[in-house]
């Protein structure tokens, strides 16, 4: 059968999703606490591969087994197993056709900037600290240029194995509350690096840097190195992918804006 969850995980002490020979990936801890459950070898497939120190409050894996257990027995057998910076939150049985990575038709990822002269002991994993006074309507509105479909090589890493650069955000937008300057970002999938280049970019013009005109013409330069620095991953967070309705797949938790990670779930 095959079986679709929900994951959240802290990246911080992982060197990105994916099993790595030296250090360890975020796949190979679920796959050995799902082993353990499954008393059988499982493999996973995820629906984005995230980077060193990036999180995910929405990632979505399936895998196949024979195993026959309850969602329950799932979910709390492999959270057991599992370390703490790792959580199963949901379980579903679908169908064979379901794919976790080619049946998603959209991905939403949140970056944080902490924008305040003080840097912070809480959010030091989960923001990005710029002292510089920024601008988030600046920022928003020359983020609306980005919207459609373009050719995102500007906003690719220099390894990205993407076959195409071409990609279409459906949505996105700059917002303060208080301290914190969020981006939020949908589209139908992303290059590598793609949201912390396009941070960096935001961030220059932001800041007053770079000019509105500059924006518009790293993208279309086409060219990785006309663009900002790449904001570092530990504010980035991979909040939501989404399937058609027939597959049944949840909506990841919400935590709610008073958690005390707040903003960390859309």
């Amino acid at each position: 059968m095959r079986i679709a969850i929900g994951i959240e995980y802290d990246g911080t002490a992982y060197n990105g999703w994916q099993r790595q020979r030296n250090g360890a990936g975020v796949q190979e801890r679920l796959e050995e606490a799902l082993t353990e459950v499954a008393n059988e070898n499982v493999e996973v497939i995820c629906a984005g591969r995230t980077d060193a120190g990036v999180h995910a409050s929405g990632q979505v894996v399936h895998f196949d087994t024979t195993a026959d257990r309850n969602d329950h027995g799932w979910r709390l057998g492999a959270n057991s197993n599992l370390p703490d910076d790792i959580n199963v939150n949901w379980v579903q049985r679908v169908d064979d056709e379901f794919h976790a990575r080619f049946s998603a038709t959209a991905r939403s990822y949140r970056y944080r900037i902490l924008n305040r002269p003080v840097r912070s002991a809480l959010l030091r994993r989960r923001a990005w600290w710029v002292y510089q006074e920024l601008d988030h309507e600046r920022m928003h509105d020359v983020a609306q240029g980005l919207l459609g479909e373009h050719d995102f090589s500007a906003y690719r890493a220099a390894g990205c194995q993407a076959s195409t650069a071409v990609r279409e955000i459906t949505s996105i937008s700059v917002a303060r509350d208080g301290d914190l300057i969020v981006l939020d970002v949908t589209a139908n999938a992303f290059l590598q690096h793609m949201v912390r280049n396009i941070m960096g970019t935001l961030v220059a013009v932001g800041s007053g840097e770079e000019t509105v005109e500059w924006a518009r013409e790293v993208l279309e330069s086409r060219n990785r190195t006309q663009g900002g620095v790449a904001a570092p991953p530990h504010g980035l967070m991979l909040v939501r992918v989404e399937y058609p309705d027939e597959f049944g797949i949840p909506a990841p938790l919400a935590l709610g804006r008073s958690a005390n990670l707040d903003m960390m779930h859309p």
